[in-house]
């Protein structure tokens, strides 16, 4: 296998979205990782397999320098908004019932204690109030979509 080849094995695991391809050849085993959310790093280790009459080493695996990634640290543009997170895990709903208003709006001003959405779990609807006041930037979370512990919800700027 040629380093061609190899970039182009590097590549295309990069795109599928797979955690970690190991590949074993005749004299050669590959083993590519790749960790995509957020920060993208990739690990490439390269090991030549001793040939079947030379006595066994253990041979320390080298990552290849050319083929590395460097992940380069993206300029973010929300990090003066504070994000509020859902403390639970169920179903996102940004107003109290199907006939009433949203309980946010991009651009509302909001104070410490407003409800900001209903999150139902186990038939049990739980109001999400704000612990900051400040004002809606963004709702990243589509009306009725499930939401898991922790996710983001809204981008609210502070000031």
């Amino acid at each position: 296998m040629d380093l061609k080849e190899i970039q182009n094995l590097i590549k295309f695991v990069a795109n599928s979205g797979v955690a970690e391809v190991k590949l074993e050849m005749d004299d050669v085993k590959i083993t590519i990782r790749t960790t995509l959310e957020g920060n993208v790093t990739e690990t490439t280790y390269v090991q030549q397999m001793p040939a079947q009459g030379m006595p066994q080493q253990p041979l320390a695996s080298q990552p290849i320098a050319p083929i590395a990634v460097v992940p380069v640290a993206p300029v973010d543009e929300n990090a003066h908004f504070i994000i509020i997170k859902s403390p639970i895990i169920g179903t996102f709903y940004r107003k109290p019932s199907p006939d009433k208003p949203m309980f946010v709006e991009v651009g509302k001003n909001i104070a410490k204690g407003d409800v900001l959405c209903v999150i139902e779990a186990m038939k049990l609807f739980n109001e999400i109030e704000s612990e900051i006041s400040g004002k809606i930037v963004k709702i990243l979370v589509d009306d009725m979509s499930p939401v898991e512990f922790d996710q983001p919800l809204f981008l609210v700027d502070p000031s």
